[in-house]
């Protein structure tokens, strides 16, 4: 069974920084690639960055690009979103996914993001 815990939210100023972990288990953690996507309130799922299996390639959403940096610890099973100068906008519930992908319909300036499994979640709150 699939196990994905996140931890490391909390509320921060802006341009502040925090350190999302996600803790997985009941899969060969290795051989998967990760993400790490949230939801803002009244919002759909959103693309924050996934790291393949290796760690040889990064996928990263381009509003976090430069700010925010995904890696992992095979060998721990942990994910983890060193996350530096935080905006308002980066309000949101957490998520460390597993089986993650998006989808381009047409009309549609971007993607419905879907996974095949998540954790509860870690707040983030950015906020003076």
């Amino acid at each position: 069974q699939v196990q994905l815990a996140e931890s490391g939210g909390a509320l921060v100023q802006p341009g502040g920084s925090l350190r999302l972990s996600c803790t997985a288990s009941g899969f060969p953690f290795s051989s998967y690639s990760m993400a790490w996507v949230r939801r803002a309130p009244g919002q759909d799922l959103e693309w924050v960055s996934a790291i393949y299996a290796d760690g040889s390639d990064i996928d990263d959403a381009a509003s976090v690009a430069g700010r925010f940096t995904i890696s992992r610890e095979n060998a721990k099973n942990m994910l983890y979103l060193q996350m530096n100068s935080l905006k308002t906008e980066d309000t949101a519930l957490y998520y460390c996914g597993k089986g993650c992908r998006k989808t381009y319909y047409r009309g549609q300036t971007t993607p419905q993001v879907t996974c095949d499994s998540m954790g509860q979640g870690t707040q983030v709150t950015v906020s003076e």
